[in-house]
């Protein structure tokens, strides 16, 4: 097991559970923890409100995605849409299930797409990178694309982010070539997908115990590390306040901040593997 930047259990976000698994760290962003992954609700709980779904975990994450839903904002109540970060397997798993349930659209970065349009499956998961077990076994983790090409929609080209008001979405590539996180400059809250995550990933262990630590891209499949860092690179000048990542807990404070900036200033001896594919650099 390799930390690669250690945070502490006082940088946690503050975070309050509202039932049916789902935790609020905001007034209207919270989020649930589907087995290894996160989905996140924004919205406030408020009957007239719209709400939007982040990403959709695994393909076994439906139903329970469905409950949360409907205890947070009530049942009758679909999202105004699903914004996806980016198409891997835990992000995407049950997007066609729930494309179908709510008959919403679905928007994402258009190199996203063919992932997305059953056109074009993922490059193979590199079990070189290190870290544990969950690496190891990542060449078996599903890379078929989903086929929700009927409700997909490409993020606005000005940046703003539909239904969310407030917000920009940013290109953060080099985990997969469309990865997207979502900013709100107001409060200074990063949706980072998994362009940094705030656990070690690569070990079944830590996804066990999400052991808080600043971290890069998840190894084993992410495509393009100098993309990887250009992103870490971008997301740290925005000085975030607050990071709700797709793995691990929130975070929050000045050190979290710090820590970000360390992991970008050291981005090629702190997070990526010495050992990978030759085509994977």
């Amino acid at each position: 097991m390799t930390i690669q930047l250690p945070l502490e259990d006082s940088d946690l976000a503050p975070a309050t559970e509202t039932g049916s698994g789902v935790l609020a760290i905001l007034p209207d962003l919270a989020y649930r923890r589907m087995s290894i992954v996160n989905v996140i609700f924004y919205g406030e709980p408020a009957m007239d409100k719209a709400w939007v779904l982040i990403d959709t975990g695994l393909a076994t994450s439906g139903k329970a995605i469905i409950e949360a839903a409907e205890h947070r904002f009530g049942h009758a109540r679909p999202p105004s849409a699903i914004l996806m970060t980016h198409g891997h397997f835990d992000h995407a798993g049950a997007l066609e299930a729930l494309a179908r349930h709510w008959d919403v659209p679905v928007y994402a970065h258009p190199l996203e797409f063919p992932y997305l349009r059953g056109e074009n499956s993922y490059p193979p998961a590199d079990p070189l990178v290190g870290g544990g077990a969950m690496a190891l076994l990542s060449p078996l983790y599903p890379r078929s694309p989903v086929d929700i090409g009927q409700w997909l929609r490409a993020l606005p080209a000005d940046g703003s982010t539909p239904f969310m008001p407030g917000w920009t979405w940013l290109h953060t590539p080099g985990h997969t070539p469309g990865h997207v996180s979502f900013w709100r400059a107001s409060d200074r809250c990063l949706i980072a997908g998994d362009a940094i995550i705030t656990t070690g990933q690569e070990s079944v262990y830590e996804v066990l115990t999400q052991r808080p630590e600043m971290h890069g891209p998840p190894r084993y499949m992410t495509s393009d590390w100098q993309e990887a860092m250009d992103s870490v690179v971008e997301l740290a000048a925005l000085e975030p306040e607050t990071i709700i990542a797709g793995h691990g807990r929130p975070m929050r404070g000045p050190n979290v901040t710090a820590r970000l900036h360390e992991l970008a200033d050291n981005f090629a001896e702190i997070a990526i593997p010495t050992t990978m594919r030759p085509n994977n650099r």
